[in-house]
Parts: structure tokens; C-alpha cells; sequence
């Protein structure tokens, strides 16, 4: 199992679609479950590669290439992943990436989870401004909002957008979740958020949790 998983992680890297989608296949032959391919596999390259394009040690086309190559392995384990849905609509959610921040990989993912177990997501993409979140909300009352940030810099939206809810009266009527890469519990608690997810599988959990 492991031997497979690195080695994804390796072609996630290099940006190899292929091969990527051929090692997936070969780990779900093996039993592997679609989750620890997703989160041992795809999800962790794609960690160091955002570690790396913040240290410049790689840039821009590379961490695409790498993205792209996520991208396809993720489309090819939705089937797997969505497969564990209960039936029945569970609630609302929207999402999105912060502004300032164009990473979208993780956001993605938990969004196809969300969808899986019976939620309807509304995702509005990546670099969101604090005001797109709002207005969304307005118009579509939301069970809960979820924000993703994959670099420290961008985190301070998180809490402007708490902020921005309580001072016009949507605070009560909505739950937040918070992740990320650099987003920690004590962050989440200080900013107010009502949860926090370190990876999809518990956004999903908590999701769950705040919607009963």
C-alpha cells in the first residue's frame, strides 16, 4: 500500500496525468480505499506542493501542472468516493477559497465528499473577496459557509468575513468551517468559526455535526 501511495505522490509532483490515473487504478485493484488514495496519496503531494511553491523552490507552471494532474485523479475517484452517500438531502453549503488565494484543490475535494453524502454545495471558486461571500449568503441562506485558505498571508479574510456576517445580522442564521493547510483549531476558535476541518474526510464529519 504505501509503495503505491508514494510513488502517486511522486507523479502528483511531476505533474504525470497518466500515470497518476493508472496508479489509482492500480491501488483501488489492490483494495486500497478511495479515501487513503485521496488523502495519502493526492491530497499530501499536493500539500508539498504548496509547501514548496510558498518557499520558491517551485513555481507557478509546475504547481498547475501538478494541480491539473490532481485534478483528473480526483475525477477518476468520485465514483469511489461519492459512492458512500446515506440518500436524502442533508442541507446547504457554500464554499470557496479565499481572496488572494488561487488554491482550490482541497476546497474541490471537499466538495465532491459534501455532495457525496447529500449535501448541496454552492461553490463560488477560488480568490472569493469577503463581500462575494456575503451577498451569497444573503441570497441563498446557507446551512453553513466553508472557507479555505492555503496560505498564511490569505487567512486574515477568515475572520473578516465572520466580522462582515455579524455586522449585518447573518451571523445566527449561518455556521462557518475553516481549512487549510495553514488553518489550526485555535486559529478557527479565535476567529470565531463554529468548526474545522484538517482534512475532507473531517470537513465532512463536521459538517455532519453542525447540520442535525
Amino acid at each position: 500500500m504505501e509503495e503505491i501511495l508514494t510513488e502517486l505522490n511522486k507523479e502528483v509532483q511531476a505533474g504525470e496525468a497518466e500515470k497518476v490515473k493508472q496508479l489509482i487504478r492500480k491501488a483501488l485493484d489492490k483494495g486500497i480505499s478511495a479515501i487513503d488514495v485521496l488523502e495519502k496519496g493526492l491530497r499530501a503531494a499536493m500539500e508539498e506542493v504548496g509547501q514548496k511553491f510558498e518557499a520558491l523552490e517551485i513555481f507557478l507552471p509546475e504547481m498547475m501542472s501538478a494541480a491539473d494532474a490532481m485534478k483528473e485523479g480526483v475525477e477518476l475517484l468520485q465514483p469511489h468516493l461519492a459512492s458512500g452517500s446515506d440518500g436524502g438531502q442533508r442541507g446547504s453549503i457554500l464554499l470557496g477559497t479565499v481572496e488572494g488565494d488561487i488554491h482550490d484543490i482541497g476546497k474541490n475535494i471537499v466538495k465532491i465528499m459534501l455532495e457525496g453524502v447529500g449535501f448541496k454545495v454552492t461553490d463560488l471558486g477560488f480568490n472569493v473577496p469577503t463581500l462575494s461571500f456575503v451577498e451569497r449568503v444573503k441570497e441563498i441562506k446557507p446551512d453553513v459557509v466553508g472557507m479555505s485558505a492555503l496560505m498564511t498571508s490569505t487567512m486574515v479574510h477568515m475572520p473578516r468575513l465572520v466580522q462582515f456576517l455579524e455586522d449585518r445580522g447573518l451571523r445566527e442564521g449561518v455556521k462557518v468551517m475553516v481549512g487549510g493547510a495553514p488553518v489550526l483549531p485555535d486559529w478557527a476558535e479565535k476567529i470565531g468559526a463554529d468548526g474545522y476541518g484538517d482534512n475532507a474526510a473531517e470537513a465532512i464529519k463536521v459538517a455532519k455535526e453542525m447540520i442535525k
